[in-house]
């Protein structure tokens, strides 16, 4: 066990040998932290917080109470392997969310990036990465193997399911199934998860200029109704616009996937 001189540890909780507690850390009444935890600078344990398993949360992190950070995966074929969770910089993981560690089969490690919140409820699975500056609102389900793009946005009691991939900078309205991958910058909502269009409002609040947004519109309008499938619609976007978000649109479709495409609501 290793405890900065500067931590704060409440005399109620149980740190396990092995542990790195840092610098201006601060755990709370009950907390347990397992004996293969790496807590960075500045991190809050709030009262009954459970950190456990081969884990590091970044600097500044703050866990709520009953947040169980680290468990093992809920996979059937984790046989006990030695896999990771590894949670960035001021993170904000509230009460009662459920964080696991990798598996073999699926890479070993679980990522969340740096500024993401993560409410009441939330779970994320296995395997899943999840990038910078991600909300998910209360009791959203990410499935194990997700990819959860930077700056999305995901309504409360919405589930993802495994193997999905989310674009950067979309967004899934309040209790929706999500089944197959979302472009970046999508608009998802209706419970069975319909592509309805691009996230307008968080493009104008990233600063997005007025023409670029233009461009996507239009870029939008061809995958919905251009010529050939949607697929053949994606391979000729690159060519048709001159856009950096257009062309992340595009190589976000041409790239790798285990699952299908929301295709735009009304496509042919």
């Amino acid at each position: 066990m290793a405890i900065h001189g500067t931590a704060v540890v409440h005399p109620t909780a149980v740190i396990d040998d092995g542990a790195e507690i840092g610098p201006d850390c601060h755990i709370g009444p009950f907390c347990v932290v397992g004996s293969e935890v790496t807590l960075r600078r500045g991190v809050t344990l709030k009262s009954h917080a459970v950190v456990t398993g081969w884990t590091e949360l970044g600097e500044e992190t703050t866990i709520w109470p009953f947040a169980c950070v680290g468990e093992v995966p809920q996979d059937l074929k984790f046989k006990g392997e030695r896999t990771r969770l590894i949670v960035g910089a001021r993170c904000r993981i509230r009460e009662g969310a459920t964080l696991n560690t990798g598996t073999e089969g699926g890479g070993g490690i679980t990522r969340v990036g740096d500024d993401c919140l993560l409410m009441t409820g939330v779970h994320i699975g296995h395997d899943a990465s999840v990038g910078d500056r991600v909300v998910m609102a209360n009791q959203v389900a990410i499935a194990g193997h997700c990819h959860i793009g930077d700056d999305v946005v995901i309504g409360g009691l919405s589930g993802i399911h495994q193997f999905v991939r989310i674009g950067r900078g979309a967004i899934i309205g309040a209790v929706t199934m999500v089944t197959n991958d979302v472009i970046p910058y999508g608009l998802v909502q209706a419970p069975r998860g319909e592509l309805d269009g691009l996230n307008l409002v968080g493009l104008k609040r990233r600063g997005v200029s007025r023409a670029e947004i233009t461009q996507l519109r239009a870029a939008y309008q061809m995958l919905a109704q251009g010529e050939g499938n949607f697929h053949d619609r994606a391979g000729r976007l690159a060519d048709d616009f001159d856009s950096a978000h257009v062309r992340e649109i595009a190589d976000f479709i041409r790239a790798a996937s285990d699952r299908s495409f929301l295709t735009p609501k009304g496509a042919k």
